[in-house]
């Protein structure tokens, strides 16, 4: 008699992790969030996500044509599969590596990240140094999202199907760590005014953080 296992989105899951049926909502919050924010970007709030021009910043925008956009996107599919090709051999190394150093398994999630997120961050910073700010912004703020908005469901769909269970919660010390962050985001962002001192504040979270980490 031939039996049907079918994968369990019912059931609740023990401790820091979530059961198939939380990961498929978490999933489809996150890509609505992700689309809401491309589409108030692109399309309804554009204004939000420019940066003032005139004849004074002595900039002319014009939007790319319809070659340029269609080579770009296959240029982006290309480097998207360089990518996938040499991650799996890139996370045997980092793992060999870490393991020698005797350091953390959380250092590894931190070394991936700061690789995904390197290009757009360097691209942000010197647009800071050079005054731009709302392009800083847009660049940092979207990276984030992206990151967030499709790393999300694409680990979803790796436990489901793959079945391996993925820790997601937060340890007491991470879940103050980014309330504090979030409320520093809040006080940084929400006026429409900062300075020197409230980016020093986030720096020093993010420092303590890293050092939390190798010295729990």
């Amino acid at each position: 008699m031939l039996t049907l296992v079918l994968p369990n989105y019912t059931a609740t899951a023990i401790g820091p992790y979530f059961s198939n049926a939380q990961l498929v909502f978490v999933s489809i919050v996150t890509v609505i969030l992700y689309v809401a924010f491309l589409f108030i970007q692109t399309f309804r709030h554009t204004d939000y996500f420019r940066a003032d021009t005139g004849p004074a910043s002595g900039e002319d925008h014009t939007y790319p044509s319809n070659k340029a956009v269609a080579v770009s996107v296959v240029m982006l599919l290309l480097a998207l599969g360089g990518v996938i090709l040499i991650a799996k051999k890139f996370a045997t190394i980092l793992e060999i590596g870490l393991t020698h150093m005797g350091a953390p398994p959380a250092v590894a999630g931190i070394i991936i990240a700061i690789v995904v997120l390197a290009p757009e961050s360097i691209t942000a910073v010197r647009a800071a140094q050079h005054n731009e700010l709302q392009k800083s912004l847009n660049l940092a703020l979207g990276s984030s999202l992206a990151t967030i908005g499709l790393t999300i469901p694409a680990v979803a769909i790796t436990n489901i199907f793959i079945g391996k269970q993925i820790e997601i919660g937060l340890s007491g010390r991470d879940t103050l760590l980014l309330a504090l962050t979030l409320f520093l985001s809040l006080l940084t962002f929400g006026s429409g005014r900062t300075n020197i001192l409230a980016g020093l504040v986030h720096l020093v979270v993010f420092a303590t953080f890293l050092f939390l980490v190798f010295v729990p």
